[in-house]
């Protein structure tokens, strides 16, 4: 007789040194949360003001969002799977579905205003991964629930611009004949667009600034992004850069220097470095007019003459002429 999938999941979770993720998620829902793999609760589902009232507080990165969802939907929608995008609490919060097969997905509690964190409905795509801060799958039996091992779920998190967890990403599917390996591709597809979302949402959180993109050493998936201000002092940094360059790992950054970061280094000070650059923009207006260019800087033709020798600027580079 085939041993049952809650005696699966009891036995694996007795061992204080469960040496697998997947064990450590099911003692971590059995031991931690009180779950019970055979007898789950009923699902807890918000009612309609509780959900408003959750968007409401991240309506600015839902808009973000919804062009990645919606883009990720056109790419998945075909295989019958289902999109769905959480808070960091693990509430759904916008979900992406086929009319034909939205009513399964209910059915599945896979939807709108439910709650999928590891607390309530113990080992799943999203509530593990928002448990872990880390992309995982759970394929069908993998789940604690033994009511939730005809699903599969693929989820990524996604980092705030202050380097804090703010939501998930999930497409879970209901179809037996999804394999592993299907699942796998649909997994890179979810960590593509989770990336692109929480790249959106760091642009516009620093309106203004200059967005710089490198890729972390080692990791192709991994972008650092750093916002830079007029006064090139970095002021924010996603949690990729954060990590990569010891930064606060959580909350409001320290402004610095985004040479200090970059590794950027000259004889030249910065104050020098400012100075030049006024100068050399003073000189672009007046077309290259040096007496225009002064006048423009409060200072005498002389004077400027001076600091561009000083600085290293050409009396007529290029279309630069005098008087």
């Amino acid at each position: 007789m085939p041993e049952r999938h809650e005696d699966r999941v009891a036995s694996a979770s007795q061992s204080p040194g469960a040496v697998t993720r997947l064990a450590a998620s099911w003692r971590r829902s059995m031991v931690k949360h009180g779950l019970d793999p055979a007898r789950p609760p009923q699902l807890r589902r918000l009612t309609a003001r509780e959900l408003a009232e959750r968007r409401g507080r991240l309506d600015e990165f839902i808009a973000v969002a919804r062009p990645q969802l919606d883009q990720l939907f056109q790419l998945v929608c075909p295989t019958g799977c289902n999109v769905l995008l959480t808070d960091a609490t693990g509430i759904v919060l916008e979900q992406r579905a086929n009319a034909a097969d939205a009513g399964v997905f209910r059915d599945w509690g896979l939807c709108a205003g439910t709650d999928w964190s590891e607390q309530a409905e113990g080992t799943n795509g999203i509530g593990t991964c928002l448990a872990e801060g880390r992309q995982v799958t759970i394929h069908r039996d993998e789940h604690f629930y033994t009511r939730n091992t005809g699903l599969s779920c693929m989820d990524a998190p996604i980092w705030g611009p202050d380097g804090r967890l703010i939501a998930a990403l999930d497409v879970s599917s209901a179809r037996s004949d999804h394999t592993e390996r299907w699942n796998a591709l649909i997994a890179a597809q979810v960590a593509h667009s989770a990336r692109a979302i929480e790249a959106a949402f760091f642009r516009v959180s620093f309106p203004g600034a200059r967005i710089i993109a490198a890729q972390a050493e080692g990791a192709e998936d991994a972008t650092l992004l750093i916002a830079v201000d007029k006064d090139d002092l970095a002021i924010g940094a996603n949690r990729a850069a954060r990590r990569a360059f010891g930064l606060e790992r959580e909350g409001r950054l320290r402004p610095r220097p985004a040479s200090d970061l970059l590794g950027r280094d000259d004889e030249a000070t910065g104050f020098e470095k400012a100075e030049r650059a006024a100068v050399i923009r003073a000189l672009a207006r007046a077309e290259g007019n040096v007496s225009a260019a002064a006048r423009a800087l409060g200072v005498g033709r002389a004077t400027l003459y001076r600091r561009m020798q000083r600085l290293g600027i050409s009396e007529n580079p290029g279309r630069l002429s005098r008087p």
